[in-house]
């Protein structure tokens, strides 16, 4: 008996989420050790122990999580995308002082707090993973929808925190993956679609050589997340994989379980 459609775009969603969470608390371990430091102190690393530098218990969540479910909790009570909605929850959550928070996403709240803008101003160095890290509640809320609606969701909660050029693409590619991923595509069929994106933005160009000590610049992140997809067999070796590489680890960790979740 064949299985419901909506069923399996359900569990797709499910587990992006739950991928993006099991990423994120198994990088946040190993976060900003090079992987010489890492294979030092675990040889691989590849269960959820919680520590690092933050000394969270096992299982404990970053700021990669909590902003992706301050989010999608917007989205759920507005009924769409709105911008201050967005922000006012970027706001509360860190009001709440979460164990976390990057700097050009501080900046970015601090912004809409004192000026009252959702839109910081463009720049080269709001090239950050901070936007991508928390962008699936905005490809679950646009899937199905044309690619000009997507785009512009996707901008609109990005640039509270991040406006730039690099960003929207970076950002943007990790939707349109999701999306494929939600209608059945295959790996390689993502590949291919990951190779025409670099083509159109060279930057992001990735081989067999490892992307090792992932920064936060969402270049370097996506990079080893991309290698890290279509270079390993399965969901456990994809995270096991990205998460050694050291650097940015807990954000690398849960885009790639976000991508291999779905």
């Amino acid at each position: 008996m064949m299985s419901d459609p909506q069923q399996q775009l359900r569990d797709r969603a499910q587990a992006a989420y739950v991928g993006l969470a099991i990423g994120d608390a198994l990088g946040a371990t190993v976060e900003f050790m090079t992987p010489n430091e890492i294979k030092h102190t675990h040889r691989e690393h590849k269960n959820i122990t919680g520590g690092g530098w933050l000394k969270l218990k096992a299982g404990s969540v970053t700021d990669d999580t909590e902003m992706s479910l301050a989010l999608g909790n917007a989205l759920l009570s507005e009924g769409h995308v709105n911008a201050k909605s967005i922000a006012e929850a970027f706001s509360a959550w860190m009001r709440g002082k979460p164990v976390d928070i990057g700097n050009t996403v501080r900046r970015g709240i601090v912004h809409y707090r004192t000026h009252g803008e959702t839109l910081v101003p463009k720049s080269e160095y709001n090239g950050g993973n901070g936007a991508c890290m928390r962008t699936l509640p905005i490809a679950l809320a646009t899937y199905g929808c044309d690619r000009e609606t997507t785009i512009n969701a996707s901008r609109i909660q990005s640039h509270i925190t991040h406006h730039s050029d690099i960003s929207d693409a970076g950002t943007e590619h990790v939707i349109d993956l999701v999306h494929m991923a939600f209608n059945g595509n295959s790996i390689s069929e993502m590949e291919a679609y990951s190779r025409a994106f670099t083509r159109l933005h060279p930057k992001y160009r990735f081989n067999e050589k490892r992307e090792v000590n992932p920064s936060g610049y969402i270049v370097h992140t996506l990079k080893a997340v991309l290698q890290a997809l279509y270079y390993t067999c399965d969901f456990e070796s994809c995270l096991i994989d990205v998460v050694n590489r050291g650097g940015d680890a807990d954000t690398t960790g849960a885009i790639a379980g976000m991508l291999a979740g779905a």
